[in-house]
Formats: structure tokens, sequence, C-alpha cells
């Protein structure tokens, strides 16, 4: 249970420090959170690709999102600040840990999502400043139709790193 409430407080830690540090030398807070979750909750060989996958697709996401209009930083950009970047990278910290809970059965995962990211974007959005062209209902439900598909699919990978790693421990196992 430590490392679970460990792993929430990070998480969290780190959402607010991405919110109001915005692109500032701060967000290098961020990587120490996540050296603390890979040091202490669990490791990189155990959940660096799921780190990556989720960074990099979450990160593609958002910067859809914000080429469709949803965002507005405040300048003409393609892609989402780093800042917002990290918050996939702190999300997916969670997908093994604390949030476990809500990979079985999926729609636990989704109403989640459904319910929580809209929330989160809002509140980070006010925050940091950030612009809701569409308007606040439309985003809300653009989101939350977004989260009830995007939590399951990242649960999913979780489930397949997750194998592959317990595999290749199994693997080492029996090795001569």
């Amino acid at each position: 249970m430590p490392r679970l409430l460990a792993n929430a407080l990070l998480f969290q830690l780190g959402w607010l420090v991405c919110v109001f540090a915005g692109d500032s030398f701060w967000l290098l807070a961020v990587a120490a959170i996540i050296a603390v979750h890979l040091l202490w909750v669990s490791s990189w060989a155990a959940e660096g690709k799921l780190l990556l996958s989720v960074f990099l697709a979450g990160s593609a996401l958002d910067s859809f999102l914000l080429n469709l209009g949803v965002f507005d930083f405040g300048e003409p950009r393609q892609l989402i600040p780093l800042w917002l970047a990290l918050l996939w990278l702190l999300l997916a910290s969670t997908l093994n840990h604390c949030l476990a809970w809500t990979a079985q059965p999926w729609w636990r995962g989704s109403l989640l999502g459904a319910l929580a990211a809209p929330l989160s974007y809002y509140a980070g959005a006010r925050l940091a400043g950030v612009t809701l062209p569409l308007g606040t209902g439309p985003t809300l439900v653009i989101l939350a139709l977004t989260w009830a598909v995007v939590m399951p699919v990242l649960h999913g990978f979780a489930r397949l790193y997750r194998a592959q790693y317990e595999q290749q421990l199994r693997s080492r196992r029996s090795a001569p």
C-alpha cells in the first residue's frame, strides 16, 4: 500500500509541477519524480516501454486535438508543449500501480477516463492559461468521449508490456 500511495502522490506532485511550471526549468522536477518512481515503485526494465509508448502516443493524441482546434496555447504551434507531454509520462507511471484497479473490467477505465480526464484538462487549462476555442461544454464532451476509449487502450499497452516483461523474467530463470 505505501508504494501505491507514493505512486499517486508522485503523480499529483508531477501534475502540479507541469501545470504551474509551464515550459520552465522546473520541469526537471518531473525527471526526479520519474526517477523516484523507477527506483522505489517500479523499474525501467519493467516499465520503460510503457512510459515511452504512452508518452509518444499521448503526445500525438493531444497534438492531434490541438490541430483540430480543441486547445489554444496562445501561439501558433503544431505540437503540444513539453509540460503537457510530460503529463502523459506521469500518467503512464500510474497504470500498473495506483490506477491498476481501473484495468478490469474495461469499463472502469472508460468511466474513469470519461469523468476524470476532462476535469483534469479543464483544471490544467485554467491554471496554465490554455484556452478552449470550442467552448468548455463541447471540449469536455470531446475529451470525455476520447478518454472513454483512451484509458482501456492505455491499459492494453500496460498489460502487453507487463506480459512481455514477465515472459523475459521466466525465460531468464529457466535458462541454464
